[in-house]
This record gives structure tokens, sequence and C-alpha cells, in this order.
């Protein structure tokens, strides 16, 4: 068990902490500025491409995954599998934004979800996914559960607030460049206690019957990194 650990926790020789740091905070500006720039009546394709000229502006041209932006249904599909072409942002809608941008040595990570217009169910959606993020964070910190325990509570709480939590976004690990080499397990499958400045912890909801859902990861992180 203790050298599966090792595996898992282990990191590159670029690694420190104050390069994480760095690449998170970069990565948070950047879905902010990202956001900002989404309105109804775009496609989701342009608006892919903005983001990425978003990250190029901001010196983040290269990403260790690909730029994300879901609108509408497509925010219910697994990462993994591509969008439906053509959607169209609507007036009262809800997308969210996925990057991966590499800060020199280091990985960035991170999603958000964001809705325009009126739509109670939509903003509960994208709230309900970033509070349930620090909800499993803060058990974390308190009870040192394993990722496999974390995620499991996790389900349990989405299924309580009305939603399915997709277990093929389980968190993963990230390091200095490129993680994949040195554990490309997911954190949902960790039998042991994750460590701080090491996981990437993501909650997908989705709308039991209805098409649409919500994103929101981030670094595995003390509370007095969120203050």
């Amino acid at each position: 068990m203790e050298d599966i650990v090792l595996a898992a926790e282990r990191v590159g020789p670029a690694f420190t902490e104050d390069g994480m740091l760095l690449a998170r905070r970069k990565t948070r500006e950047a879905i902010a500025a990202i956001a900002a720039r989404v309105e109804p009546g775009m496609v989701e394709e342009d608006a892919v491409a903005m983001a990425k000229q978003v990250l190029a502006d901001m010196g983040l041209a290269l990403s260790w995954h690909p730029t994300r932006v879901r609108f509408g249904a497509n925010t219910t599909k697994a990462m993994k599998r591509a969008s439906e072409p053509g959607v169209i942002l609507k007036e009262n809608d809800i997308f969210f934004i996925d990057i991966a941008p590499r800060v020199q040595a280091w990985e960035g990570d991170g999603g958000a979800t964001f809705t325009v217009g009126q739509g109670a169910d939509h903003a509960r959606c994208a709230r309900d996914a970033e509070a349930l993020f620090h909800a499993v964070r803060a058990i974390w910190q308190r009870e040192r559960l394993t990722g496999q325990a974390l995620y499991a509570w996790a389900e349990e709480e989405a299924r309580k607030l009305g939603w399915e939590l997709n277990f093929d976004l389980g968190g993963h690990r990230v390091s200095d460049f490129p993680h994949a080499t040195i554990y490309a397990g997911a954190l949902a499958e960790l039998k042991t206690t994750p460590s701080a400045m090491r996981w990437i912890l993501e909650i997908h909801l989705r709308h039991p019957t209805l098409s649409y859902g919500a994103f929101f990861e981030d670094m595995l992180l003390d509370d007095c990194f969120y203050a």
C-alpha cells in the first residue's frame, strides 16, 4: 500500500508549491476573463476559439488538455465526449469553462459554471456544484477521508440536492508537467487520504431528467487558500 501511495503522489523534478499556486492563480484569472466575454447568441465553437485567444493573450497558449466552453445541453457531457456541434447560448442558459494552461513547468487546471438571463434552476445547479466542491474539501480537511470515500460522500450529497454526480469526472493528479507520466488514476479511486497541492477535485452535477448540468473544479487545498 505504501508503494502505491508514493506512486500516486510523487512529483517531477520541477515541482514547487509556489509554482503550482502560480499556475492555479493564472487559471482562475483566465476563467474569469473568458466568462466575461461569453454572451447569449454565441455559438459554442466560437466561444472555444475566443477562450483560446484569451489564454494566448495572457501568455498561456500551452494547454495540457483541450480548452472547453460548453453551452446548454452540452454541459451534461463527460469531458472526453465531443460536444454536439452548433449549440448557441440562449438568453436564459447555462455554460461552463474548463481549461488546463501550462504555466512554465507547472500544470494549471480549473473549471466553473455560469448562467445568463433568468433561470433559477440553472443558477441553483451552478451554485450547488461549487458549494459541493467546498463541502467535499471541508470533509477532507476535517476527517481525512480517502479519495474513494470523498466521492462516495459527494454522490450521496448530490442526490440529496436532486442532482446526479458524474463519476466520469472523478478528480485527478496535478503536478509539474506532465502528471500523466507520474500517475494517471482518478482521485475517486484513491484508497488513501489525498495530500494538498497534488490533486484536482472535480464536481460535475447533472439534472436527472433534463439536459443541463454544472461543473466546478480546483486544486485540493486547505481553507487558507480560499480566503
